[in-house]
């Protein structure tokens, strides 16, 4: 709940973040940390745990990001590689942002749409949404996220004989399958077969 009306004060609909926002309730952010560091992740269900993962992962992302705020890009910090620094307390263990979607998410779940869920802090990633993840909203969401991302042609320029994509179906496309099935299970434009799918440059400037 206190990361739900965090999200909802500081984040808007299309994504864009306010971290100086953020900044003036940081107290909120980490006591919120700190009750998911105190979580029995075992106990919960499948779907509490993937929604749990995931908003871990976020709030971990904005902390970090504020904590450091004024910045440019999340690629500013730890030497380019603050996916890779252990911090993050959660389930009895010590956890990097890479630890928790490479090592716990993708394994377990095995669920491509979480790539439109988990945000990084920049302009080319999936845009942030503005409310926790629950179980109950999860599969609406997931799905709603997957189909407005990639209709976005600020993301993707979807064409039937040569598209462009995000950067993501390159990086994660063992989680995608074919990804020209995939994409046309939501495309409004779909991709005609043998077509060439080539991949955009991305942004890594913050979602501000």
């Amino acid at each position: 709940k206190a990361f739900d009306e965090l999200l909802k004060s500081h984040v808007t609909a299309t994504g864009k973040v306010d971290y100086a926002g953020f900044k003036t309730e940081k107290a909120k952010l980490e006591k919120y940390l700190s009750d998911l560091a105190a979580v029995d992740v075992p106990s919960l269900s499948k779907k509490e745990k993937l929604a749990f993962w995931i908003n871990a992962y976020n709030a971990a992302t904005i902390k970090k990001l504020v904590d450091n705020y004024p910045l440019k890009s999340i690629k500013d910090l730890d030497g380019g590689k603050p996916w890779d620094v252990k911090w993050i307390k959660l389930n009895n263990k010590t956890l990097s942002l890479n630890n928790i979607e490479n090592d716990i998410i993708r394994p377990t779940f095995n669920e491509p749409r979480i790539h439109f869920a988990v945000n990084c802090g920049a302009k080319s990633c999936p845009p942030l949404l503005n409310k926790a993840w629950t179980a109950d909203n999860l599969d609406t969401e997931l799905e709603k996220r997957a189909t407005s991302f990639i209709n976005n042609s600020q993301y993707n320029k979807l064409d039937a004989s040569s598209p462009m994509v995000s950067s993501i179906f390159d990086w994660y496309g063992a989680d995608f399958g074919n990804l020209r099935v995939f994409l046309n299970k939501y495309a409004k434009t779909k991709i005609n077969e043998g077509a060439k799918i080539g991949f955009m440059d991305y942004d890594w400037s913050l979602n501000n």
